[in-house]
């Protein structure tokens, strides 16, 4: 198998502009969904009447109905991209996710929220084939820094993101809807003109529909012992990595006494230190090291931070566990970048979808995992209080993943 990249191709002025593109294409496409964030939930509660258990309840189901779109369209959107290019996907999305947007924010009642949050779900689900361009482009040994650099685009359009939403939602609810469209649709008229196609015609596969469904897109990981090693580690750091949207706030405001203001600027803290390390130190630690040791840092350092989390008496401690936690961000870039070594040019979005259906799963199974322990942990009838128990179970589920990708990469190295 070969898995070079079209190295001279690479780094001419047009591929430079594709990566370009493909960077702020992710920027964007995390911007939207981050601006919805403080608003879509109000949304859901103006058209319940103020309700706001019942619309605790609903978001819920919008939450999940998204993550099932993740879990069930990106091997399917992976495959498509392997068969037909990358190009039309992208585009896809920047376009699809622009008139959902459009939709959302006339959107006369419930139902049709529900169908844009859906819709939302199945076109943001080519993300993955992004990655799978990257892959395309980039030669193996500098895979990893690209892929930090994108993980980097995620960061900082959450970091921008709830911010704006909020900003603009406080003039108007269905503001920041509007903005999205907007920023999706310019985008995706600026691909038309400065994305060129990264998957030559003879490097394509013939669409199997057994293998752009999950099942199938999973099958791929266990091709190679190495593969299906890492793909293991991959869902324990996924489901780690749920218990920051699910217990974050709860369990600030419950042990430090932490406002609105306060959670959001922590988080903004988070955000900001993630992006330095993804966008400025993946790419000289993965040289330094490798992308073997790197992942292995990554996560060694993720479940300090985690600990810390869990077992600090004052909110400075907590504060101290950030840069650490940070530090996880060199793991994804290179598990990627071990990763598509094992798979040919014609299978990157399969591997990339697959990828995200791990993730998809994960978002359906954790938020369970880590409230239901929350609240085990904080309930009364016990001797004894432990509020920070999630944490340090995501400190557990990092720790076994790295002893996973250690011993599924041995033979490499």
């Amino acid at each position: 198998m070969n898995d070079s990249a079209p190295q001279s191709e690479a780094v001419t002025g047009p591929r430079r502009a594709a990566f370009i593109f493909i960077f702020i294409t992710v920027v964007l496409d995390m911007l939207s969904l981050g601006m919805i964030i403080p608003v879509l939930p109000k949304l859901v509660e103006n058209f319940l009447g103020g309700d706001t258990a019942r619309a605790a309840e609903v978001f819920g189901v919008f939450s999940t109905a998204w993550a099932l779109m993740q879990f069930l369209f990106s091997p399917f959107l992976g495959a498509l991209s392997d068969s037909f290019g990358r190009r039309p996907l992208v585009l896809i999305s920047n376009f699809g996710l622009g008139l959902d947007y459009v939709l959302m924010a006339l959107a006369p009642n419930l139902w049709w929220l529900f169908i844009g949050r859906v819709i939302s779900g199945i076109t943001s689900a080519t993300v993955p084939t992004a990655f799978a361009y990257i892959t395309d482009v980039t030669p193996p040994d500098q895979r990893a820094a690209k892929f930090g650099l994108i993980s980097a685009a995620f960061g900082l359009g959450f970091v921008l993101g709830p911010g704006l939403g909020g900003v603009l939602g406080s003039i108007d609810p269905r503001l920041p809807f509007w903005l999205a469209a907007v920023l999706s649709l310019l985008n995706g008229c600026y691909g038309l003109f400065v994305l060129p196609e990264s998957l030559p015609r003879e490097q394509r596969s013939a669409f199997d529909w057994k293998r752009a469904n999950p099942v199938g897109a999973l099958k791929l990981l266990r091709s190679h012992p190495e593969l299906s090693g890492l793909a293991s580690a991959v869902f324990l750091i996924d489901v780690a990595h749920v218990v920051l949207p699910s217990i974050w706030v709860l369990y600030a405001g419950y042990r430090y006494g932490w406002d609105e203001k306060a959670v959001g600027l922590s988080l903004a803290v988070v955000g900001i230190c993630s992006v330095i390390v993804q966008a400025g130190l993946v790419g000289p630690i993965v040289k330094a090291f490798g992308e073997r040791r790197a992942m292995v840092l990554g996560l060694a350092s993720g479940a300090a931070g985690f600990f810390c989390f869990g077992v600090a008496e004052t909110a400075t401690m907590f504060l101290f566990g950030i840069p650490l936690l940070a530090l996880w961000g060199i793991v994804n870039p290179a598990i990627n970048g071990l990763m598509t070594r094992h798979v040919g040019h014609s299978e990157q979005g399969r591997l990339q979808g697959a990828n995200n259906s791990i993730q998809g799963i994960a978002n359906l199974v954790g938020p369970f995992i880590f409230t239901l322990t929350f609240a085990w942990a904080i309930g009364s009838g016990k001797d004894w209080n432990f509020p920070g128990a999630p944490f340090v179970l995501s400190a557990v589920f990092l720790v076994a993943a790295a002893a996973l990708g250690w011993h599924a990469t041995r033979q490499r190295h």
